[in-house]
């Protein structure tokens, strides 16, 4: 061992010669970079790396399962191949289902238009613009039966992803199973039913946090008893990363909601080792190719350690199994064509990473919802990695590599220390209500966002690598709202005239009784009311008469992308010349940055505001989930210059227009209007032609934009 050593240094030694040699004077440590984690990446790894590791290496299948939750991993079974789909009505997304079915996928995964998600039926007042746009409408079981119609919930697994209305859409699949004849025991698959992260990044929440906690006890203990091949949570640090967490913010925040999940049960008197083995994960998947491998890695390590303090005698109680998707934030507008390739990296990723299922995002993404065409490329790449690329063929094949176990402790060190601070603040609820982790994360993705604009970070097409000509628009699919609506419309009002009212009326209140009393089961008193053809807008009605409805506060975070852009010219070009407008008007330009609609992503919203109110412009901020009416009320009332619209959900369509009417009507005709975010160009025309200034699509250098829109705003003194 000793000459072995000797032996290494001298090759290092040589290595060190060599290197330096060929950088003809650049000095060695140019190679080490900091990666946005705050880890040193250094551009060689040798044994000596590994001497540091703080948990013991293993087998596939042993703990701390670092290596693999299975022991044969994909040898012997290769991963879930599954496409998150919902197409506007149920008719169509069963028929697109039904499909993939035939063409290799293995698993359902249901995406809900964002009026279900947010517990509302298709004819309220507020969802006018949203119902069908990002997913399929939801209103009764009998939607549910219709989605699901001809596939066998005996043989199939389906996986949910629903938190705010969770308990009316799981109810709803309950029922539409039993009147197929499938039993509770005989269901799998997975319903999200992670609130936590919902109050930090995506916002599709309904109850205040504390009471929503209970909903998601009362699924994992009714899916215990009743549905024990059913995962009861994925705990998901999926929608984080897309908010702009780092790596060791996902998972750190997302083990540590799972903590979180299990103190939720065990207060209710459940026993750990009853419903901890169907806990399941959910993952990004993002660019850095070896960090988000050493990312499931060290996620494994993690849960196995952290579940220690519940004294589980079950192995599978400690055994992380997770789910995957490919990131939806790395897809760019610019060169679509790109993202095939993009999503292929990821896919890699997460298999040698060690992912249980996968869902890969479709080319066209970053502009609309996919085509069947995009969706069918997405399902060939995993089935390409599976069956041709031979990576199933080994255990683990990047298992003992240098970089990849000393890039998993890494992980490891760092996700501790920010888990331990959760824990100070008294566990992640109480973290969430303090907005610590909502704030890292906001930090977090200005700092990338300002990367980005000063090429630190390359996106092909996007700031490096330009196409050269303007490129043909893809075919997009295309959803009418208004139709769709009026569908929901006729069906809702069918099961209502059908209906035996009074028992309906007795289920929901007996719903309502037992959230304020605290008393029963609430995912068993939903599945009764559903039963009774309650809708989901009903069910979570009765819950919000207890409860209340959750109202978030906007908040930006000042400084923030300053801080990340230090002296950059084009940073301080645009602050210049919004002092030289503050100077001549008398005030700085006023900005009014809106989220209308039902969609909670509100990433590019913060980070716009955040950056435009460090260039110097007056800027506030819509609450979330604002009609047209509301926007515009309070552009009135701020009397701002500039109304900037951030959407990404497809409700462009109807809510710009709106708003532009109302505008009109209360005497702001003038008012410059801008629109951000997931935007197809054959749209663009369209807004223009109603009164939109410009529109800013993904890639957008808001450096540029903050420079363009100022030279919209009209001058009194200028």
């Amino acid at each position: 061992m000793g000459k072995q050593k000797i032996r290494q240094k001298d090759d290092q030694q040589a290595w060190a010669e060599l290197a330096a040699k060929e950088l003809r004077g650049r000095p060695l440590e140019d190679l080490t970079w900091q990666s946005p984690e705050g880890i040193a990446i250094k551009p060689l790894y040798t044994e000596e790396d590994l001497e540091a590791i703080s948990y013991d290496s293993s087998f596939p299948g042993i703990a701390p399962f670092q290596r693999g939750p299975r022991a044969t991993m994909y040898t012997n079974r290769a991963w879930t191949i599954r496409q998150y789909a919902g197409f506007s009505t149920a008719e169509e997304s069963n028929a697109f289902y039904r499909q993939n079915l035939d063409a290799g996928q293995k698993g359902l995964s249901v995406a809900f238009d964002l009026a279900t998600h947010r517990g509302f039926d298709s004819d309220h007042a507020r969802v006018s613009g949203d119902v069908g746009m990002a997913g399929v409408a939801i209103d009764s079981v009998e939607d549910m039966k219709i989605l699901f119609d001809g596939i066998p919930l005996d043989e199939m697994s389906v996986s949910m992803t629903m938190n705010g209305a969770v308990l009316p859409v799981l109810a709803g699949y309950v029922v539409a199973a039993e009147e197929q004849g499938v039993a509770q025991k005989d269901l799998t698959g997975t319903i999200q039913n992670d609130v936590l992260k919902e109050f930090m990044v995506r916002n599709t929440f309904i109850y205040p946090p504390q009471p929503s906690m209970r909903i998601v006890a009362d699924i994992i203990g009714y899916t215990a008893q009743h549905m024990p091949r059913f995962n009861s949570i994925s705990i998901s640090g999926y929608h984080m990363q897309e908010a702009g967490a780092n790596a060791v913010q996902e998972v750190a925040f997302t083990i540590a909601d799972g903590i979180e999940y299990v103190r939720a049960a065990i207060a209710t008197g459940q026993q750990v080792d009853k419903f901890a083995p169907r806990l399941s994960f959910f993952f990004c998947i993002g660019m850095n190719f070896f960090m988000e491998i050493a990312k499931l890695r060290a996620a494994r390590i993690l849960w196995h350690e952290h579940m220690q303090q519940f004294n589980p005698q079950n192995l599978a109680s400690s055994t992380l199994r997770t789910h995957c998707q490919t990131s939806g934030v790395s897809l760019q507008e610019q060169d679509p064509y790109n993202n095939v390739v993009r999503t292929t990296i990821e896919a890699l990723a997460a298999v040698l990473g060690g992912t249980q299922s996968l869902h890969t995002n479709a080319l066209d993404e970053a502009i609309a919802l996919p085509t069947p065409f995009s969706a069918r490329i997405a399902r060939n790449t995993q089935i390409i990695v599976a069956e041709e690329s031979q990576v199933t063929r080994t255990i683990d094949p990047l298992g003992g590599s240098y970089y990849v176990e000393s890039l998993t402790h890494s992980i490891v060190e760092h996700a501790r220390k920010l888990i331990r601070e959760v824990e100070s603040l008294g566990g992640m609820t109480k973290a969430v209500i303090s907005g610590m982790p909502k704030q890292r994360i906001e930090e977090a993705a200005a700092q990338r966002q300002a990367r980005i604009e000063r090429g630190e970070d390359v996106i092909v097409g996007v700031n490096k690598y330009q196409a050269e000509e303007q490129q043909a628009q893809l075919d997009v699919l295309r959803v009418d709202n208004a139709k769709v609506r009026d569908a929901q419309i006729r069906r809702l009002k069918e099961v209502k005239a059908s209906r035996e009212q009074v028992k309906v009326d007795a289920a929901l209140d007996s719903l309502y009784k037992a959230a304020k009393d605290k008393t029963g089961n609430l995912l068993d008193l939903a599945i009764k009311a559903t039963r009774c053809r309650a809708t989901v807008g009903e069910v979570s009605y009765a819950l919000e008469r207890a409860w209340g409805r959750h109202e978030p506060v906007a908040k930006m975070t000042p400084g923030i992308y300053a801080a990340s852009y230090a002296d950059d010219p084009a940073f301080t070009r645009v602050h210049d010349e919004i002092k030289i407008f503050t100077d001549i008007e008398g005030r700085a330009p006023r900005i009014l940055v809106v989220k209308m609609g039902q969609d909670g992503h509100d990433r590019g919203a913060k980070v716009i505001s955040n950056a435009f109110g460090d260039f110097g412009f007056d800027v506030s901020m819509g609450a979330l989930f604002q009609t047209p009416s509301e926007a515009s009320e309070q552009a009135v009332s701020l009397a701002v210059d500039v109304i900037g619209v951030s959407t990404l959900a497809g409700g462009h369509k109807s809510l710009v227009p709106e708003l532009v009417e109302l505008l009109s009507k209360r005497g702001m005709q003038d008012t410059i209007i801008v629109v951000g975010g997931v935007i197809p160009k054959q749209d663009y025309q369209a807004l223009y032609d109603i009164g939109v200034h410009a529109i800013f699509g993904p890639g957008t250098n808001i450096p540029d934009a903050a420079s363009k829109i100022l030279k919209l705003i009209p001058g009194r003194n200028r």
